[in-house]
């Protein structure tokens, strides 16, 4: 006798609507068709740092800075129309990646070694005598010679490891506007990327870091110049016919025509954070990404464009969640605007991180929780939280976002070592702009991790990315992609 099967309609739960969500999303990745065109642009889009945990924190903000519980958000990437993986970040020699080289793996298609980029598995950090014969052939060099246009867009230095690694070769990343004495191999980074911009490999970069392309003691559209040698790499850059801006008035006044080589510099080092941006200095992420592909798209044998949302790191470094989730969202309103603004049927669109931090999460928060803040119970009844908070065993609240080491560190040193114990904290102090999250292990800087990252990709073979990849798997991706017959 066979036992008769109930259709999904007849169950029970049927008419919640959880149940009805679930069927239209497995209806929706039913529904994908794969997309085997080939590509004319590829756009590579990485928070710098935004690991799984890291983006689960800015999906909640964005989400309750709507207005909801935030839980149920969906960042603009996170639809069913994006193909997703989870990404291995490890460097040829560390378990915990640095940005060189995990940034110069989506750029080459290889490993490579910690604080590297772009150089083959033989060269050696800091060793300027390994460079030649060892650099590696970046996806701008390739499509380059399709004729496709280049560009870098970062809210870090220009010369910073993830934007660089679109454009330099070096032994040490560091290496940003001075090499060693005696170093023959290469130059420096800022050299580097004013000899590709002049070659015709670069065509748009925008970003910080103006004080390495101009000489120490000179100031130039507010920028004050810190490199030793004298060189001023602004003028050789318009000298040669390029155009150049340094706030948001002179950036909108430049000529988006796609063949006139443009580059930006907003800040003497990193981009503000966008909690910290004021509208007539900085465009924001989202506008500069307008503007890049409005200038690349120019160019009907497509283009390439890395857009990188560098200051997530940096917050994160600092151990300062609040700063950390807003560039999040800034970072996710660029990747809404980067789709919006391109074709399904042409452009691959990925969106990843170079690396995840060493961030963590308290539980047992109730819905809505607000994830910048303190931890509340979990209610009885309906969906939000109760408004009682939750206390350690040392009867004080805790916030929901934590780092395992950092500047926040609970342990302060004394005269016999490190000791201490955690301070009171009101909701409002917990989500000031300006608070350090709580830490374990005392350190100056908090860490990266090891941990897996997340990508999420449309258009052409982006059905490629599925299960758990190395990172240099994204490079061959785009290589693919531009290749297809």
């Amino acid at each position: 006798m066979s036992a008769s099967v109930a259709t999904a309609q007849e169950l029970p739960q049927a008419g919640s609507a959880w149940f009805t969500a679930g069927q239209e999303a497995i209806q929706a990745i039913i529904d994908r068709e794969m997309n085997t065109n080939r590509a004319r642009n590829v756009i590579l889009l990485v928070a710098d740092g935004n690991g799984v945990g890291t983006n689960y924190a800015t999906r909640l903000f964005a989400g309750q800075q709507a207005g909801g519980l935030g839980e149920d958000h969906v960042l603009p990437y996170e639809t069913p129309d994006f193909h997703s993986a989870l990404v291995k970040t490890y460097n040829i020699n560390a378990q915990t990646p640095d940005s060189a080289p995990t940034a110069g793996a989506m750029n080459t298609g290889v490993k490579q070694r910690f604080n590297l980029i772009n150089l083959g598995e033989n060269a050696i950090h800091d060793d300027c005598s390994t460079v030649a014969g060892n650099e590696l052939t970046t996806f701008a060099e390739i499509v380059t010679g399709m004729d496709k246009s280049v560009g870098v867009v970062s809210t870090a230095r220009l010369t910073h490891a993830t934007p660089a690694a679109v454009y330099s070769k070096t032994a040490n990343r560091n290496w940003e506007d001075a090499v060693p004495e005696g170093c023959t191999a290469q130059v420096d980074i800022a050299q580097q990327l004013i000899q590709a911009m002049n070659a015709g490999t670069v065509d748009l970069a925008i970003g910080g870091g103006g004080r390495y392309f101009l000489p120490e003691g000179t100031e130039t559209g507010g920028l004050k110049g810190r490199r030793a040698d004298g060189m001023n790499l602004v003028e050789s850059f318009t000298a040669a016919g390029g155009q150049f801006a340094t706030d948001t008035a002179s950036f909108y006044a430049l000529a988006l025509d796609g063949s006139t080589p443009l580059l930006a510099l907003f800040n003497d080092s990193h981009m503000e954070y966008e909690a910290d941006r004021a509208d007539d200095d900085e465009p924001s992420l989202a506008d500069l990404t307008r503007a890049a592909i409005e200038y690349l798209s120019q160019n009907e044998n497509g283009y390439y464009l890395e857009i990188e949302a560098g200051r997530v790191d940096h917050a994160n470094h600092d151990g300062n969640a609040a700063r950390t989730l807003r560039d999040g969202v800034a970072f996710a309103e660029a990747v809404a605007i980067a789709d919006e603004l391109t074709d399904d049927a042409d452009t691959l669109i990925i969106v990843t991180a170079d690396h995840e931090h060493a961030i963590a999460f308290n539980g047992y928060c109730g819905r809505g929780t607000p994830i910048d803040g303190l931890c509340y119970d979990v209610s009885a009844t309906g969906e939000k939280h109760s408004d009682e908070l939750l206390t350690g065993a040392d009867g004080l609240p805790y916030t929901v976002i934590g780092y395992l080491n950092g500047t926040g560190s609970v342990l302060k040193e004394s005269g016999n070592g490190f000791s201490g114990a955690r301070p009171e904290l009101t909701q409002e102090e917990a989500q000031d702009l300006d608070y350090v999250q709580q830490a374990l292990i005392p350190m100056s800087s908090e860490t990266h991790s090891g941990e897996d990252v997340a990508v999420y990709a449309k258009g052409p073979w982006a059905h490629l990315f599925d299960g758990t990849i190395e990172q240099n798997v994204i490079f061959h991706v785009m290589h693919h992609a531009v290749n297809a017959e």
